[in-house]
């Protein structure tokens, strides 16, 4: 983290100057006007807010209809591919800290000579080697909430959302590209608070946001619908301190039993608290869970029946409920009607809930509606702020709703394959689950569950893989899999993905070839001269005047040298920028191998050593281009497809 860019500041540099319209952003009303409205503060809101608070010259409001901040979430997994996003705005190690981390998975099914009891049949890692730098973590999404109010309530914007308000109509005023109406979005609020209650409030915005959870009345007045069906399958969740002879208790466990279902164990952060996911009864037709009247005694009873001969005594509930197994996909994720995306642009726009739906086991639904949230959050303030076309904004239904539908996809068979009977030995009907099959299931779909097999397919702002073999680690369209680096100017160990920080910017990282990076003759001082010096270069082109040279378009460059083999004094000018009100040298754009820990990001990324390669990473951490070091011309051509030229 850099700061004293502009004088020294003394302080908590997490903490950002207010910037001038920020006073009145937390007025007791809402404002009549704004840039981007979001309605709903659950965890895809937060993310989006979270980013667009980065720029205070966007106007941004968040609307939730709940009286406070959540102090008691429902969700509670985090996805290795959600803690690097995490890293991006800044609090990743606290989670790390408070989480309990899944370092490990046990299966356990019914045994062979006794069935009425449970016994061990596999044990797991549970996150492959070298998938991801940070592990699969459990936290209550109340506290992931804390963390990005809290980014939010130190931005420049001082943003935070606006409680006891609930939505009673959203409008949109139809115009076609390059229409007139600055502010097409209208929404009405009433105030549900005992001291307003009854007020309604009106908010005109230039774009809006559903991220109001599965009744989502944003999705309703699009006249859009969440399309699936129900498992007919009741499950109950708890979580639970209680005492238990079960030697896997501080494991992520799957049990399956012969004749009283399945449990899912997962166990919570602070070395006491475990989460039960706890297979009921099967639903009849069109018969809703609410009809059974289940209660906490009935969900506990369960559990011990599925995990004799072992014991459990609960002695607290701290939160329980019960659901019904269902996955269900809205067919587009914004207001225009496919056959009119030539002609309309998004207004409106929904995420998370509010447009996919699916059971909690594979511990999905926060991980993905967040991403649903940072995929559109730079886009929005890439257009806002006059950066990008605003083509890109039909760039977010197609990339967001491919990902869902691979998820319910997965989600329909896993839950299939977690509610189905465990096989009997003893008989040769065919019926039930083979428990080593459930486990081969679980572990081939690990990078899925990770969310590390998120792909976005090719578009204006993700290209086509011409090059790919020049970077076969870094695939286009999947996120930047970050690598252990040394920083030249310090030596610094860090991780290059780290570098990619949610602040709207793109990122150029130029890996070199062999050659002396110092010498003129070298690609990687040519690229830089053009970068630098070239009418055609994206960076000259599009980096408004008077602004540091790495505001719109980062360019860091990795060397194949060891960090003592080289000069700083002697690298390429372009990459010592000299930025802010002094002129001051940023030296942290330049890194070499981890060769002490033999971690050679060369070598982990399967980089083409002999010809380098510029590899082109999106502000949401995604691979967007791979090019040779010398291909200036599509490296020009792929910015002009989406960027505005600087006025």
């Amino acid at each position: 983290m850099q700061f004293h860019l502009n004088g020294f500041k003394p302080g908590d540099p997490e903490i950002s100057e207010p910037a001038a319209q920020a006073a009145g952003a937390r007025a007791d009303t809402l404002p009549e006007e704004v840039d981007v409205l979001i309605v709903g503060s659950g965890p895809t809101g937060l993310t989006l807010a979270t980013q667009l608070a980065a720029f205070p010259d966007i106007k941004t409001c968040i609307v939730e209809q709940k009286p406070g901040p959540l102090r008691l979430g429902q969700a509670d997994g985090i996805a290795c591919r959600t803690v690097e996003m995490f890293e991006a705005f800044g609090f990743s190690r606290r989670v790390l800290k408070e989480a309990y981390w899944v370092n490990e998975t046990t299966f356990w099914k019914p045994d062979d000579t006794r069935r009425e009891h449970i016994v061990r049949s596999g044990r797991i890692q549970d996150t492959e080697d070298g998938l991801s730098e940070f592990p699969h973590v459990i936290l209550n999404q109340a506290r992931v909430h804390d963390f990005y109010l809290e980014v939010m309530r130190n931005s420049p914007s001082r943003l935070e959302p606006a409680y006891s308000r609930r939505l009673l109509e959203l409008a949109v005023a139809e115009s076609a590209v390059g229409g007139s109406a600055s502010h097409p979005v209208t929404a009405r609020f009433e105030r549900v608070d005992d001291a307003h209650r009854g007020q309604v409030e009106t908010v005109r915005a230039r774009f809006a946001v559903g991220c109001d959870g599965a009744h989502s009345t944003v999705r309703k007045s699009l006249g859009r619908a969440l399309h699936g069906e129900s498992a007919n399958q009741a499950w109950g969740v708890m979580d639970v301190l209680a005492i238990t002879d079960f030697p896997d208790i501080r494991l992520k466990s799957a049990i399956h039993s012969a004749s009283e279902g399945s449990v899912l164990i997962i166990p919570r952060e602070g070395g006491y608290l475990v989460r039960l996911y706890i297979e009921l009864d099967k639903l009849n037709e069109n018969e809703r869970v609410a009809n059974r009247q289940i209660t906490a005694d009935r969900l506990i009873a369960a559990a011990q029946r599925i995990l004799r001969p072992y014991t459990l005594e609960v002695k607290e509930v701290a939160w329980w409920s019960v659901y019904e197994i269902g996955q269900r996909l809205c067919d587009k994720f914004d207001d225009v009607p496919e056959q009119e995306e030539h002609a309309r642009l998004p207004r409106v726009f929904i995420a998370g809930d509010a447009c996919h739906t699916h059971s909690p086991k594979a511990g999905q639904g926060m991980n993905v509606s967040m991403q649903d949230g940072f995929n559109l959050g730079w886009k929005l303030a890439s257009v806002l702020r006059g950066q990008s076309s605003p083509q890109i904004l039909h760039t977010y239904s197609k990339e967001r709703q491919t990902v869902a539908k691979e998820l319910i996809d997965f989600d329909r068979e896993f839950a299939k394959m977690f509610s189905a009977a465990p096989k009997d030995p003893t008989k040769d009907d065919g019926e039930g689950i083979d428990p080593a099959e459930f486990q081969r299931y679980f572990v081939k779909q690990g990078r899925f569950t990770a969310g590390t097999e998120t792909r976005y397919y090719p578009s204006i702002i993700s290209a086509e893989p011409t090059h790919q073999e020049l970077a076969q680690g870094l695939v286009i369209g999947m996120r930047f899999h970050s690598a252990p680096v040394v920083r030249l100017a310090d030596a610094k160990p860090m991780h290059l993905g780290h570098t990619v920080k949610a602040d709207g910017r793109w990122r150029v990282f130029a890996f070199a070839d062999a050659q002396d990076p110092s010498s003129p003759a070298s690609p990687i001082h040519a690229l830089c001269e053009f970068l630098a010096g070239s009418p055609l270069s994206p960076v000259r082109k599009y980096t408004p005047a008077g602004m540091d040279v790495d505001s719109v378009i980062d360019v860091r460059a990795v060397f194949q040298q060891g960090h003592r083999a080289l000069a700083l004094s002697a690298m390429p000018a372009f990459l010592l920028p000299r930025k802010g009100r002094y002129g001051l040298i940023d030296y942290e754009k330049m890194f070499c191998p981890d060769l002490k820990s033999g971690q050679d990001i060369f070598d982990m990324r399967g980089i083409d050593r002999r010809r380098g390669c510029m590899v082109i990473v999106r502000p949401d951490q995604y691979v967007a281009h791979v090019l040779p070091l010398d291909a200036y011309g599509e490296l020009a051509g792929f910015f002009d497809g989406f960027m505005v030229e600087a006025g």
